[in-house]
């Protein structure tokens, strides 16, 4: 898929979702303001610090499709990366805000009575959002999107906050008044942790981790069926921004011409594009196979 095509997808999913945000997070906090409920309005800041995450989403998608220069050869895709680890940065700030205004309830003993105003609110937005990240996360396996699988997740922790505010409700209606302030920890606690688990991941990327093991047993698979390569070593991959850069040495009968050698790697190369979702570059280093090169390899 062309990078073009590719950051017109995540805008289209990223404005339908700021659309709704947009909508969740005024009706969440007006409502919740009026009739008191601690949850819903932490429940509707979350739903206003994914607005916030769209945005950064646009933006990196933006930064990231620009084409490689003389100061980025590798291109931008980093950008893609820093977005997401800025939406994961929104998160734990705005869980553990959520978490510690919740707890701030429980001690000065405020209690709620939900009302049905809560409860219909929490299922449309459960429902939304459920949807949203569905979406969200199918668009991002299809780009291969850091930052969108990111922003698809802060969708889904949105709807598990939610969940966690109806329940909340549930529980004030069969008499416990603090559920409301139970479920704003709960919710501020899980939007802590997705946000955290988002950093962890993009870190990986920003200090070079190779791509995933199921990527990577595609791309030696690949190397192990290519026809004329007698083996092959040294591969190393690294993920910039939905991109994957790669580099290998392989092993080819060292009687073939050196365009014999090329038309074969080069099969090889669109062997490997074809074959994994992602964009791949791959840097192809040709060897003889002969004995003193094994030697020399340890192979």
């Amino acid at each position: 898929m062309e990078i073009g095509e590719v950051t017109r997808r995540i805008r289209r999913i990223t404005v339908i979702g700021a659309a709704v945000n947009t909508l969740l997070s005024l009706a969440k906090i007006g409502a919740g303001g009026l009739v008191g409920s601690v949850a819903l309005v932490a429940d509707g800041i979350h739903s206003l610090s994914d607005l916030l995450s769209d945005g950064v989403v646009l933006l990196g998608a933006t930064l990231s499709a620009r084409p490689p220069d003389e100061g980025h050869p590798y291109g931008h895709g980093k950008y893609e990366t820093v977005a997401a680890v800025v939406v994961a940065l929104i998160l734990m700030v705005a869980g553990g805000l959520i978490a510690f205004d919740a707890a701030a309830g429980f001690y000065r003993h405020e209690v709620f009575v939900a009302g049905p105003t809560v409860l219909i609110l929490a299922v449309i937005s459960i429902a939304s959002k459920e949807v949203l990240y569905r979406v969200t996360l199918a668009v991002a396996r299809r780009t291969g999107s850091p930052s969108l699988r990111a922003n698809a997740w802060h969708h889904r922790t949105d709807a598990m906050s939610s969940v966690a505010v109806l329940i909340g409700a549930v529980a004030s209606l069969a008499g416990w008044h603090h559920g409301d302030q139970a479920a704003g920890v709960i919710v501020g606690l899980m939007v802590l942790a997705a946000g955290v688990s988002i950093a962890i991941s993009c870190l990986r990327d920003l200090l070079e981790h190779s791509v995933e093991e199921d990527t990577l047993g595609e791309i030696r698979e690949c190397l192990d069926r290519a026809a004329g390569i007698r083996g092959w070593h040294r591969l190393r991959t690294r993920k910039v921004g939905r991109e994957i850069f790669a580099d290998v040495h392989v092993l080819l009968n060292p009687e073939i011409t050196v365009s014999e050698g090329h038309q074969l790697v080069s099969r090889l190369e669109e062997t490997v594009r074809d074959f994994i979702q992602d964009p791949v570059h791959f840097t192809i280093h040709m060897e003889p196979d002969d004995e003193e090169n094994r030697l020399s390899t340890g192979l």
